[in-house]
């Protein structure tokens, strides 16, 4: 029987208080830094000559959805009652929303080092040091907005930009890409400043710290986000029915865009033997409420 994420603003006290237990359980076992240090394995730039699964590629989507099943299930052998909910960042888009209350996901960095100081992922209370990460430190650290150059959390209208899109990607199949819809949600563009951010990499650079780069794990907000371009994802493809098919169908030949270094439907996505075609239909694990 398929079981149901939800709304972080809608969790019961309860709910809040055991998926955070769950998740300090993992990081006290190690299991959570795993996550994360594959994570950073896994983040590959368009400019380095090896193969794209996480980012800047066709996969994002359907390689995010297994990572976090995978998380899922890490937290279900803690209490199987947990499940990954979802921050609507469309909706809920200020440093005074429930998520980022002191009994929930801690709220913004102090200025100076941006540490988070409150919450039951600040270091000062014991239970969450940084052990895997790209950047020195061993506490977590948030600039929410980026006041060095401020930007916003996605709109409606960013997410409509990319849902309206009824091509899943195209080639060059990596950031450059000027349309579909996984490029447009994962948010790379040609623009200038902060309006080169959209939707996904929007919410990144906007709560900052550890969410910026391959070491975006470290914040447990993380899987809130990705749960939510989840669901987004889900609803292009109702919304697409007809179109909406992983691309590219086939791998791309010598010579051809993302030759080598993509991963096309029926292939294996690293580090598991999960396919792209695999993933396309989540509704008899789980569902969005």
């Amino acid at each position: 029987m398929a079981y149901t994420r939800k709304n972080q603003n809608r969790l019961t006290g309860a709910e809040r208080r055991r998926f955070v237990d769950a998740v300090l359980s993992l990081k006290r076992r190690g299991e959570y830094d795993e996550f994360v240090r594959t994570h950073i394995d896994f983040y590959v730039a368009d400019g380095e000559e090896r193969l794209r699964v996480a980012h800047m590629t066709p996969t994002f989507l359907p390689w995010h959805r297994r990572f976090l099943l995978d998380f899922e299930e890490a937290l279900q052998r803690v209490d199987d009652t947990v499940t990954v909910p979802y921050w609507d960042w469309t909706r809920d888009r200020s440093p005074a929303a429930s998520l980022w209350g002191e009994d929930f996901l801690g709220g913004n960095g102090r200025e100076g080092d941006r540490q988070v100081l409150t919450g039951p992922f600040a270091r000062r209370n014991g239970h969450w040091r940084i052990k895997e990460s790209v950047t020195d430190g061993d506490f977590l650290t948030r600039a929410f907005g980026n006041p060095s150059n401020p930007i916003d959390l996605p709109t409606p209208a960013d997410v409509e930009w990319a849902m309206k899109d009824t091509r899943y990607d195209v080639p060059p199949w990596d950031s450059r890409a000027d349309g579909g819809f996984r490029n447009k949600l994962e948010g790379w563009t040609s623009g200038v400043g902060t309006a080169r951010w959209r939707n996904h990499n929007r919410v990144h650079r906007w709560v900052g710290g550890h969410m910026l780069g391959g070491g975006s794990v470290n914040d447990p907000v993380f899987w809130l986000n990705h749960a939510f371009v989840d669901l987004l994802w889900s609803r292009w493809e109702r919304e697409h029915r007809r179109g909406a098919r992983f691309l590219p169908e086939h791998p791309p030949g010598l010579g051809e865009p993302g030759h080598g270094r993509v991963v096309a439907r029926n292939e294996p996505m690293p580090p598991w033997r999960t396919t792209p075609g695999d993933l396309l239909d989540h509704e008899r694990i789980y569902r969005y409420v």
